[in-house]
């Protein structure tokens, strides 16, 4: 990817990257000349969009239509297809700039996305927005960041009081069931109901809050390079469990802030 196709944002000693080309993905936060995200071929943060997590066999209903999404998590469908797409963008300035693409095949429905990124010396505000341009249809959103799990030497602590845990089956997906929270590693989905509030601290080095209005996140942690706290706007299989529609006079809106103090 040549450096044309990278969009930079700076506040402070904060860099962020953005490859719009790439999903609109971040490709790198360096604070302080630390880089937070992981790097190599799983990295940086991706949007998760039109849906998060896994899709039960890729099979969603709007109302009584059956669709069929195609499946590249075998059995299952997983984590929408914004970060397989080319993204337009829309606007982009010193510390804040804005993405765009319009939903196609494989997504049976037509419509926008919009990703808006504003960054300060101490903060991340992330906001992702799904319009239709016809019929409704029901929609996830949300986000997939790579933290490392050591950063300057210091391996990260993950602070989080969920009410509850989607009790996780076999095949990965939530049974339904809600079970009191166990502890980790976890590849789970969690209910914050007053909201996401998970902290990540990397002793003597940098505490960051993720936080957001929605719900519901998924907190992944089996890997060894790398911590992901994901804010969603709906559970896993959410397109058949929980479906929100997204209407045209209701568009899907969520938003996530990182914020990060020095220690």
């Amino acid at each position: 990817m040549s450096m044309s196709e990278e969009v930079r944002l700076a506040a402070g000693d904060v860099e962020l990257t953005i490859t719009p080309e790439n999903g609109c993905r971040i490709a790198s936060l360096r604070i302080g000349g630390a880089e937070l995200l992981r790097q190599g071929e799983r990295y940086g943060c991706f949007p998760m969009v039109p849906w998060c997590g896994r899709t039960d066999r890729g099979r969603f209903l709007n109302g009584a239509t059956r669709h069929q999404l195609p499946l590249n998590a075998p059995p299952h469908a997983i984590h929408g297809t914004g970060r397989d797409t080319a993204w337009h963008t829309a606007r982009a300035d010193k510390a804040e700039a804005v993405f765009t693409y319009d939903l196609v095949d494989p997504w049976p429905y037509s419509g926008r996305v919009t990703q808006v990124f504003e960054l300060t010396d101490t903060s991340l505000t992330l906001r992702l927005g799904v319009e239709t341009y016809g019929d409704s249809f029901p929609a996830q959103a949300g986000w997939h960041p790579w933290f490392n799990r050591v950063l300057d030497g210091s391996a990260v602590e993950i602070d989080f009081t969920p009410e509850w845990q989607e009790e996780r089956g076999d095949d990965h997906l939530p049974t339904g069931r809600r079970i009191e929270p166990r502890p980790g590693p976890w590849d789970d989905c969690f209910g914050m109901p007053d909201g996401v509030d998970v902290t990540l601290t990397w002793p003597e080095r940098l505490e960051l809050k993720v936080t957001s209005r929605t719900p519901w996140v998924v907190v992944y942690d089996e890997q060894e390079p790398a911590v992901c706290v994901e804010p969603q706007s709906g559970p896993p299989n959410g397109l058949n469990t929980a479906p929100r529609l997204v209407t045209p006079i209701e568009p899907l809106e969520i938003e996530s802030t990182w914020t990060w103090r020095r220690l």
